[in-house]
């Protein structure tokens, strides 16, 4: 585990399945047409159970960059927050990937959730290059967390050993700036 504070708000970083994180609401690294397919959304499917696609079948489709909520079913979490995320190579990912993670942080924002984790979005299947993603989710994250009330917590859940590496070590950039704002 790794976090950093800005003022009372924290960013954290774990290592585990986000589907079992003890979170307000977990994002789920959605596709457009919300279906719970493979990666994040089938693990969340496995432990959530049904109700999640049959809300998520209710609303979707969605564009990349949109962020949905639903229910969380069986998970530990209250709310699932759908974010569409790109596929490597589709064209404008960073602006995508930004525009995902911050509509998630809305969503989070408009129901006053304290905490909620995040996985590294787009970079399973969709192929997201590791390292941009934890650029630019960390940058957007620390950020939100500066100007906003809610969440007080964000924290981003890595699958494996590798991604949480790449991840501490853009954190702990990001975080010798936050010490040495020159």
């Amino acid at each position: 585990m790794k976090e950093v504070r800005t003022g009372n708000k924290i960013l954290r970083l774990i290592e585990g399945n986000i589907a079992l994180v003890d979170a307000e609401a977990v994002v789920n690294a959605a596709n457009k047409s919300l279906i719970l397919g493979g990666g994040v959304a089938g693990a969340i499917r496995s432990f959530g159970g049904p109700t999640i696609q049959e809300e998520c079948n209710s609303i979707g489709p969605i564009e990349v960059g949109e962020a949905v909520i639903t229910g969380a079913g069986n998970l530990k979490a209250k709310y699932v927050i759908h974010a569409a995320g790109p596929v490597y190579g589709e064209g404008n990912e960073d602006e995508k990937l930004k525009k995902a993670t911050l509509n998630s942080l809305e969503c989070a924002k408009k129901k006053k959730i304290n905490n909620i984790a995040f996985p590294a979005i787009s970079t399973g299947i969709f192929r997201y290059p590791i390292k941009r993603c934890s650029e630019i989710m960390i940058s957007v994250c620390l950020d939100f967390l500066k100007k906003n009330d809610y969440p007080g917590e964000i924290i981003l859940c890595l699958y494996g050993s590798n991604s949480f590496s790449v991840f501490e070590t853009t954190l702990n950039h990001f975080e010798k700036s936050l010490n040495n704002p020159d």
